[in-house]
């Protein structure tokens, strides 16, 4: 018998993020006998899928490609052999609705998939240290590139005696994305984060000592996630999450809790500076040249805002480096390989995304505009 989204047993799945799209998706797998489950955690060629039935452990050998954007990750919706199967596998992954991507830590130019399937890309930044406004535009880059919608959250405000000028510095530095205030030791600002969050799916990104596996236990409501306390010398945290997990809210939908990133290398996020800094590329369009590249071009609109001071040089400097960043990658990587393979993820991500966003009720307005 095929499995249904409007079967009993198909409840469990929901507040994981299970829909009617999922159930379409699923459907010749079920043909199949699998059963679906969604990955909570990966760890090495195995990994914890939430089922039906409760949680399971299964094998991903047989889903473990060549290509690392096509390695199991947590998030991912999979097809699993049914009960009382010894070993038990993944035999198939549905195709990603999202998916936040850094370069990876090796020379060979590759991608590294950090969660799927989410709906909130959340970065965390500390006021407990210096607010690295360059390294907020960096995450912010990848989360638009992602297909989520970016949230960032500034954590830790009781360490700070007033949070005015370092919320309005971190808004502008993140056009149209909503910055929340939190203190999970002061409650501050969980509530309103958790009624953004609730229902969806998210993810919590950023350095060690960010307060992520914190927060993350003030949304859940539960000490799931071990801490540690900073180091009093430079406010740095010390790793104590080692794996991404996926952890339910009580009002329903989920969050992922991440190591702390050491590096955070851009990968084929053009489109995502260019939301960052939106307000750069409007200028651009009023340059004298289509191809300016506004370093000394006359009838340059962008340099003509920074001589007026409408536009600080902090921006322009940070957009440079990401672009030169994003190129050099791009340049070192197999083109038609690349291209290849993000025309087919677009593909087959972009019919279950029109059809989830319908079904919401035509609810897009985090997508980026061109």
């Amino acid at each position: 018998m095929s499995f249904s989204f409007r079967d009993a047993s198909s409840h469990a799945l929901v507040p994981y993020g299970w829909d009617d799209v999922w159930e379409a998706e699923f459907a010749p797998h079920a043909a199949r006998g699998l059963l679906p489950g969604r990955v909570l955690r990966v760890d090495r060629n195995a990994c914890d899928v939430f089922t039906a039935a409760g949680t399971v452990r299964a094998d991903t050998a047989l889903v473990m490609p060549h290509d690392p954007m096509r390695i199991v990750c947590t998030g991912d919706w999979a097809a699993l052999d049914p009960q009382g199967t010894d070993p038990r596998f993944v035999r198939e992954l549905l195709p990603r609705r999202s998916q936040f991507v850094r370069s990876a830590s090796s020379k060979r130019s590759e991608g590294q998939v950090l969660a799927a399937n989410v709906d909130h890309a959340v970065v965390c930044v500390s006021l407990a240290a210096e607010l690295d406004l360059g390294r907020l535009e960096r995450f912010l880059s990848l989360a638009w590139e992602s297909g989520a919608a970016p949230v960032v959250v500034l954590t830790k405000a009781d360490l700070v005696p007033d949070t005015t000028h370092l919320l309005a510095d971190a808004e502008a530095a993140a056009p149209g994305v909503r910055v929340v205030v939190a203190s999970a030791a002061t409650g501050e600002g969980v509530e309103t984060l958790a009624a953004l969050l609730g229902g969806g799916t998210s993810v919590l990104l950023g350095q060690s000592g960010a307060g992520k596996s914190t927060l993350s236990n003030a949304l859940t409501g539960r000490d799931t996630q071990g801490v540690q306390a900073v180091r009093d010398a430079d406010g740095k945290g010390r790793h104590t999450t080692t794996t991404r997990d996926m952890l339910p809210l009580p009002g329903g939908g989920v969050v992922i809790d991440t190591p702390g990133l050491r590096g955070v290398g851009l990968w084929d996020a053009e489109t995502g500076v260019a939301q960052v800094f939106a307000e750069i590329e409007e200028l651009a369009r009023d340059c004298r040249f289509h191809d300016c590249s506004h370093q000394a071009e006359p009838g340059c609109a962008v340099l003509a805002a920074l001589e007026d001071g409408t536009l600080p040089h902090r921006r322009l400097n940070s957009y440079r480096k990401l672009l030169r960043e994003n190129g050099w990658l791009a340049s070192r990587t197999d083109q038609r390989l690349r291209a290849e393979m993000r025309r087919e993820w677009k593909q087959r991500t972009a019919a279950g995304r029109e059809m989830y966003e319908r079904k919401r009720g035509g609810g897009g307005g985090h997508r980026r505009t061109s």
